[in-house]
């Protein structure tokens, strides 16, 4: 952060008055307050990557060996279990879930029902590998990913650099159980999902590929923290930037022009 001279000279009666012993402990209220306030504002920001490793240790060491991802492990994690050399993908199954606020209390159903499958998988070889990703716990991650809540993500992962092939399934919110997803499972699941192969492709879509994917999900999850109301104030003001050095550059032009040469002067 840069101080201006301006501003350090300005503050220096109030560095002053702070020394001062009848003015120390106004000076510290005020600052209490200040403290205070900002701790409220702070408080009421959602965090964009909040992970419980002691939770996730326990979900992966228990009956559902199941894995949570965050935006700092999910690579690893994938990953993970990828032998080198190997021709034959590891499979993930990967929900999509949320909160109250991102899946507004309906994904209950699908995460009970992907816990009771990711507990039978998890005495079952040969079964796939499981994993949530909890869009009110990792913002950024699902805006990286373009990836909406109550989906669910299936990744064939080799060894790098092979490419990651990734399926796509939306569930139904209220109906989907247990055997409907060992059921996608056994059938061909391929019929009925959709292979991603889109802009936000987390292996080789473009923003992948750059290095961007991660601060663009950073931008759009703090756009969908502004209200509808700044939104709108913020391209009004960018309109009105535009509008303003579009005139002032037409009015630099719009002067009296010299007459070209061989062309009488106007008469006055």
């Amino acid at each position: 952060m840069r101080f201006s001279k301006a501003s350090s000279i300005l503050s220096l009666p109030l560095l002053a008055a702070a020394d001062v012993p009848e003015y120390q402990a106004q000076f510290e209220n005020y600052l209490g307050q200040a403290q205070s306030f900002l701790g409220k504002v702070t408080d009421k920001i959602p965090h964009p990557n909040r992970f419980d490793p002691v939770a996730a240790a326990e979900a992966k060491a228990g009956s559902l060996n199941l894995d949570i991802l965050s935006l700092n492990s999910w690579k690893d994690t994938l990953y993970g279990p990828v032998k080198p050399g190997s021709t034959t993908p590891e499979e993930w199954w990967v929900l999509i879930t949320g909160g109250n606020k991102t899946c507004f209390g309906h994904c209950g159903q699908i995460e009970a029902a992907f816990n009771e499958t990711a507990g039978k998988w998890a005495v079952t070889p040969g079964s796939p590998h499981t994993a949530l990703l909890n869009c009110e716990d990792q913002p950024v991650l699902c805006n990286a990913w373009s990836a909406p809540v109550g989906a669910l993500w299936i990744f064939e992962m080799l060894p790098e650099p092979a490419p990651v092939e990734i399926w796509t399934k939306r569930l139904n919110m209220t109906t989907t159980t247990s055997e409907d997803i060992v059921t996608l499972q056994k059938e061909d699941f391929k019929s009925s999902a959709k292979l991603h192969d889109g802009f936000f492709h987390p292996f080789t879509g473009p923003l992948a590929k750059y290095g961007v994917a991660t601060p663009v999900g950073y931008i759009l999850w703090v756009f969908n923290l502004l209200p509808s109301w700044a939104f709108m104030i913020l391209v009004s003001l960018f309109s009105r930037t535009m509008m303003t050095n579009r005139l002032n550059q037409d009015g630099g032009r719009g002067g009296p022009q010299p007459a070209a040469a061989g062309q009488a002067a106007p008469r006055r």
